[in-house]
């Protein structure tokens, strides 16, 4: 067997070490090790089972059709943005300014161009933990520390010090990213806990990066709003709060990479550049579809939390069965995250789960600080599909023993 290739090895050596020695994800490393196999179950991405709505496809087809294959907007066509400030004003009433969103290419791209604009080299943001790998990832690919705040486990409940998070701002500090609900743990910020970050925010002027792409996807044990607690519940538009969200999850179209920043509109020439120089805008004739998906897609997103919603149950009800499984019932996004006693690599576990029990799961370590020990199980998928899923795991856990 031939050795590394020195060459190989001098071109990796002449990259920045931020981006040779970035660690690559965890679920990148499940994905890698089962996609493509036959009969594996996948629940380890951030998706569900159904295809993307035709009418939206329609949309998409039409502006084509039309001839929509130009450059466009940068900001992203004026349609779009108006039809995200009418969006906003139906979840939350109030008036909204189309000058506060700008369009990305992913909610990904969201996060990045919000990592760009507040931050840079040696500067330090606060990420509670567990969290969504692509928050520290890019970070460090940009110089920025990721400061990590523990959300802790205990008598299967998630609790977040917000002492604990206070304290950790520097004078290095820039911001605190706050992802409610959850990827992986499904918690959800109460109102309360919100308008603690945002006096605290304000009284040291630091920015708030709210990550509130699973806002739709909420379970409260009694009524209230289609939707989680939200900073556009208790902040002024135009302070220091940026919003990431995407089209991917409530409408499915994960695939599209279609996502919105929201900010002050003093930021809006900031904004601009970033994704002049990063994409040169997104494709108008995906910005058609997203268009028909806010106007023409509530009763699609109805219908994918009413799924979800009774997923989460058949999921918890399984795991109850297992005195070695703990969890909390998440109150929002659509991840199971559990723990499995004596469980030391998750990563190790989910490659066996693979290869053993024909399903695949996300790594817990691959979330950061308290996440090793736990698996993180995507459960928008087709129920009966999610039934043998979770019936090879509870014979998995029969006769197996986690690494």
């Amino acid at each position: 067997m031939m050795g590394p290739d020195p060459g190989s090895q001098d071109l990796l050596k002449s990259i920045k070490a931020s981006q040779r020695n970035e660690p690559d994800s965890g679920i990148l490393v499940a994905v890698n090790h089962g996609f493509g196999r036959p009969d594996i179950i996948p629940l380890w991405t951030g998706e569900g089972h159904l295809p993307t709505p035709k009418f939206i496809c329609d949309a998409a087809a039409r502006s084509l059709q039309d001839g929509e294959t130009f450059y466009t907007w940068q900001r992203g066509i004026p349609e779009l943005r108006d039809a995200l400030a009418r969006y906003h004003e139906r979840q939350f009433g109030g008036p909204f300014s189309a000058e506060n969103f700008f369009i990305t290419s992913s909610g990904m791209q969201a996060m990045q161009t919000i990592f760009q604009l507040l931050a840079g080299e040696g500067d330090e943001i606060i990420v509670p933990t567990p969290a969504w790998p692509n928050y520290p990832g890019p970070m460090r690919m940009m110089g920025i520390l990721p400061v990590y705040v523990p959300i802790r486990f205990e008598n299967r409940k998630w609790h977040i010090d917000l002492d604990q998070l206070f304290d950790s701002v520097t004078d290095k500090t820039k911001a605190i990213c706050l992802n409610s609900p959850s990827n992986p743990i499904g918690w959800v910020a109460s109102v309360e806990d919100l308008t603690a970050v945002r006096d605290f925010a304000r009284q040291r002027g630091l920015w708030i990066i709210a990550d509130e792409v699973y806002s739709r996807f909420y379970y409260p044990e009694s009524g209230g709003p289609g939707r989680s607690p939200s900073f556009l519940d208790i902040c002024d538009h135009e302070e220091r709060v940026i919003y990431a969200n995407t089209f991917s999850k409530n409408w499915a179209m994960t695939g599209w990479r279609v996502g919105w920043v929201q900010a002050p509109v003093a930021l809006g020439a900031a904004i601009e550049r970033i994704i002049q120089y990063n994409t040169s805008g997104t494709p108008a004739f995906l910005q058609r579809a997203c268009i028909t998906a806010l106007e023409d897609g509530e009763d699609f997103v109805a219908d994918q939390v009413t799924r979800a919603r009774s997923n989460r149950d058949m999921v918890c009800n399984t795991l109850r069965q297992f005195p070695e499984v703990q969890f909390e019932v998440p109150g929002g996004a659509f991840y199971q995250f559990f723990a499995l006693e004596g469980m030391q690599d998750s990563t190790s576990t989910v490659l066996r789960l693979i290869d053993e029990a024909r399903i695949g799961l996300a790594p817990g370590g691959t979330f950061g600080e308290g996440g090793e020990g736990f698996l993180r199980m995507c459960y928008l998928r087709d129920p009966d599909i999610l039934s043998t899923a979770l019936e090879r795991l509870g014979n998995w856990l029969g006769s197996a023993k986690p690494d």
